[in-house]
């Protein structure tokens, strides 16, 4: 039975689990310039060559695609606008993401007004619009921000592929602890020093790096669960602060596609970094339940069984890395 269930587990992760890092949240900034005139800037999220069905608008009418300047980058297609000094007022107006409802995205929505007074909202798909309060100040976007990180890393499956590998390895708890310490360090280190650009590395570069590693992980526990216990067996807390490097890079660059508040950068993104935390914490101690109630199902257990998991993060891993090798060729 236990098989059974393995097998269904992860027949219904396969389709979400080869999207990797495609989805991430939408992004709409209105920024008041000095002459009271609006820039309005929105970030659409890719998969792929195809953009996720969303369509921002207003209750004045500004955003209007054929009066938008277009651009792409990897992850997004940006839509800019210029809006008149002569425009209406902001406040009351209603923001609206048409097809929002169908996905499984968020939007952020960043307003900065003269004299650096900021106003963050987060639109999900259960209620796909909000109406602007900006008469009254609002309190700083504590949870804005979490709400970011934990779905960051919840739709990030590679790094989450890398954690159920070491919960596959160190079995240990108490090591196990000191294992995912390391990790949570490390990436907190790159993910600052990245996101306030104190480090550059190209993206492409940085996502093939982290599909290594998951590979790496793989092979690691194969040869663990035939006899051979290698470098990532015996000092597993090194192997994840090495590659928390490399995913902690990776973060700083989606918390850097969806935007940053500029004049409060450290505390949001300090709050992502929390949000990045909680989730991985909580999917941890899921997964640790899951394992926990598999182990406790009686059944005949064949030996090759233990191979199907460390075989789906490889064949996964190895996937990615190819995908993203050539994406990081041809953009050179």
């Amino acid at each position: 039975m236990r098989k059974h269930i393995l097998h269904t587990l992860l027949l219904l992760m396969f389709p979400l689990i080869t999207w990797a890092h495609e989805i991430r949240p939408g992004y709409l900034e209105i920024k008041e310039n000095a002459n009271h005139s609006l820039q309005v800037t929105w970030k659409q999220p890719l998969m792929g060559e195809y953009g996720v069905p969303l369509h921002p608008s207003i209750s004045s009418g500004w955003m209007v695609d054929s009066l938008a300047q277009i651009s792409y980058t990897e992850t997004y297609l940006i839509k800019h606008w210029q809006i008149p000094a002569s425009h209406a007022a902001l406040d009351a107006q209603t923001i609206t993401i048409d097809g929002l409802e169908k996905t499984m995205t968020d939007v952020l929505v960043q307003i900065t007004l003269l004299n650096d007074v900021s106003f963050t909202y987060l639109i999900k798909p259960v209620q796909p619009y909000v109406q602007l309060t900006l008469s009254k100040p609002q309190p700083p976007p504590v949870w804005q921000y979490i709400q970011l990180g934990v779905f960051h890393i919840w739709s990030g499956f590679d790094h989450l592929l890398f954690v159920f590998g070491l919960l596959l390895l160190v079995r240990k708890r108490s090591k196990l602890l000191w294992t995912i310490t390391a990790f949570t360090i490390a990436h907190s280190i790159t993910l600052a020093l990245a996101t306030l650009q104190m480090v550059k590395v190209p993206g492409a570069f940085t996502e093939t790096a982290i599909a290594m590693s998951i590979v790496f992980l793989a092979v690691e526990l194969v040869h663990h669960y035939k006899g051979k216990n290698g470098f990532a067996y015996q000092y597993p807390w090194m192997v994840a602060f090495l590659f928390g490097l490399l995913h902690g890079l990776g973060f700083a660059s989606a918390l850097k596609d969806v935007g940053l508040p500029q004049n409060n950068i450290p505390l949001a993104l300090f709050l992502f970094n929390v949000g990045v935390e909680l989730g991985q914490l909580a999917f941890v101690f899921v997964m640790l339940l899951f394992m926990a109630a598999i182990n406790k199902i009686p059944y005949n257990r064949k030996p090759w069984q233990k191979y199907i998991a460390p075989y789906f993060i490889g064949s996964m891993a190895a996937f990615w890395m190819i995908e993203r090798m050539c994406v990081m060729l041809n953009s050179d």
